[in-house]
């Protein structure tokens, strides 16, 4: 019974190791002539199986040739038409995938990966898995026009690409051209992208570009044209909606508006209504920073000066109470008296209460005022000296 238990075991260990190192991948994959394609091939890493060896073959013209090994000793490229294209992860256990570049017509075949594990007990279990790879080369695809960040309308002056991208077997031959398809266009690039340094209003214009590569058709494929519009920005802005097909076209002003045209296009069975505006004037621009923080100086300094007056004229009205006191006084003073006659009120002014204590007559008891009523001698004596030599002189 133990025996057949061990054995049991020994089979669902042995069947669960191969799961665990099936490889895996596609069986059939197609690649395009001059580009890249990778052969998976993949397992689940086991740590009771170490990778000893992982060989790729290829099998043409039934002539199998090794032409990658992996081992002890690194890794080794085995034909030389394969130096500097192959490659095999290093440090993703478990994927020994074959990365072939610049794929050429020759490099078409069955390719198998074969990988060697060696178990605890020293045996040996190897695994294979083969792909078929077929290089086809595939015509460029008609081309399309990618514009820049700033798409097809663009400043004077800002720098921009339009960019041509196609698909294809590579290497892709792009030339760039102005003007229409068919029309008198001319080159201004052989590369995929168009770039712009600085753009002048001589660059507005129509453009396309052409797709080329070395497949069997050879064949050339334009893209459609695109218009490129350089924006002057000194110029007043103008936006026109219009048709390309005739039309009677009338005018009318509306405020808000120079001048507002309305058309009525006339096809074949579809009548379309088509506005116009031109817009007229100059564009709205800016202040530059200086300025603004100018005028913000010159309004704050206004305030304070404002103030300033303002409190300057407070304080001169509290350093004169005393006018104001007077003004208040000389009004109490009017006395309103009503008559009952007629019902006549009339107004009267009173005399000041304020009493006087002013006298004429000298105050006897002060010194200088006796001094003063006091007669003088030799005043006299002269005075009368003078009244009898006028008498003489009289008489005479």
């Amino acid at each position: 019974m133990e025996k057949l238990m061990w054995l049991v075991a020994l089979v669902n260990s042995f069947i669960f190791c191969n799961a665990m190192l099936e490889l895996t991948g596609p069986h059939d994959i197609e690649g395009t002539w001059k580009s890249s394609i990778t052969l998976q091939c993949v397992y689940v890493p086991s740590q009771d199986f170490v990778q000893q060896t992982v060989i790729w073959t290829l099998d043409r013209d039934q002539s199998p040739a090794t032409v990658f090994r992996r081992d002890s000793s690194g890794d080794h490229i085995m034909l030389s038409r394969y130096r500097g294209r192959l490659s095999i992860p290093k440090y993703r256990p478990g994927d020994v995938s074959l990365e072939i570049e610049k794929l050429e017509i020759p490099d078409s075949g069955h390719y198998t990966c074969k990988v060697t594990w060696r178990a605890q007990n020293n045996s040996l279990l190897t695994r294979e898995r083969t792909t078929t790879v077929k290089v086809v080369k595939v015509s460029v695809t008609k081309p399309v026009i990618r514009p820049g960040n700033l798409g097809f309308t663009v400043p004077k002056g800002a720098r921009t690409s339009l960019t041509c991208s196609a698909n294809g077997s590579p290497p892709i031959i792009y030339r760039w051209f102005k003007g229409e398809p068919g029309g008198n266009a001319v080159p201004v690039s052989n590369h995929a992208v168009l770039m712009f340094e600085s753009l002048q209003t001589s660059d507005t214009g129509k453009y396309y570009c052409e797709a080329e590569n070395r497949a069997s058709s050879q064949v050339i494929k334009q893209s459609d044209a695109v218009q490129l519009t350089v924006r002057d920005r000194t110029k007043p802005s103008t936006t026109v909606l219009s048709s390309e097909t005739k039309a009677n076209t009338t005018a009318m002003p509306i405020p808000g508006r120079d001048l507002i045209t309305t058309a009525l296009a006339t096809g074949s069975d579809v009548r379309v209504l088509v506005r116009q505006e031109v817009t007229i004037g100059p564009q709205r621009t800016r202040l530059p920073l200086y300025l603004i923080i100018l005028i913000v100086v010159l309004s704050v300094a206004v305030v304070i000066v404002v103030v300033a007056v303002v409190l300057c004229r407070r304080k001169t009205k509290e350093d004169n109470p005393y006018e104001v006191t007077y003004q208040n006084t000389k009004n109490d003073a009017r006395r309103q008296i009503c008559s009952g006659v007629n019902g006549k009120c009339t107004y009267e002014e009173e005399k000041p209460k304020v009493k006087n204590y002013y006298t004429p007559e000298p105050m006897k008891e002060n010194d200088y005022e006796t001094i003063s009523i006091k007669e003088n001698i030799e005043y006299k004596i002269l005075v009368n000296a003078m009244e009898s030599e006028y008498e003489v002189g009289d008489v005479q």
